[in-house]
């Protein structure tokens, strides 16, 4: 068997996968503004549990997941364009090592929020 066969996806395939990955970034975005609204409902009732510093570190995980869901629905939509496996190897390849690299900063970013939200906590002596 020759292994320099080229496979190419069908044009109708890659066009049938751009519109499942459109019509799924706009259910998820639908999903997302109702939630934000829901948190923001939550967070502005009353309570001395809630501080302002663990409404900031809800605000930002909120945006990391918006963000991280829109990488995952560009690359989606890129593999949905690909037009052969090394195409789909390579959009791969960058997404994980670009996701890697945002996964390490968002997490450094929400810690530290972390820490700040309960150290103002903590009583003043």
């Amino acid at each position: 068997m020759a292994q320099n066969q080229h496979f190419e996806m069908p044009q109708q395939l890659r066009e049938l996968a751009e519109k499942n990955v459109e019509q799924a970034r706009a259910a998820y975005a639908q999903f997302m503004d109702a939630m934000t609204q829901a948190m923001s409902v939550w967070s502005t009732a009353p309570s001395n549990v809630m501080t302002s510093g663990f409404r900031d570190v809800q605000e930002l995980a909120i945006r990391f997941a918006k963000e991280n869901a829109e990488a995952g629905f560009a690359l989606a939509s890129e593999l949905a364009n690909a037009k052969d496996i090394q195409g789909v190897l390579a959009l791969q390849s960058r997404y994980a090592q670009t996701q890697v690299q945002t996964y390490a900063r968002q997490a450094q970013e929400l810690g530290r929020l972390i820490a700040a939200a309960v150290q103002s906590l903590k009583p003043r002596s």
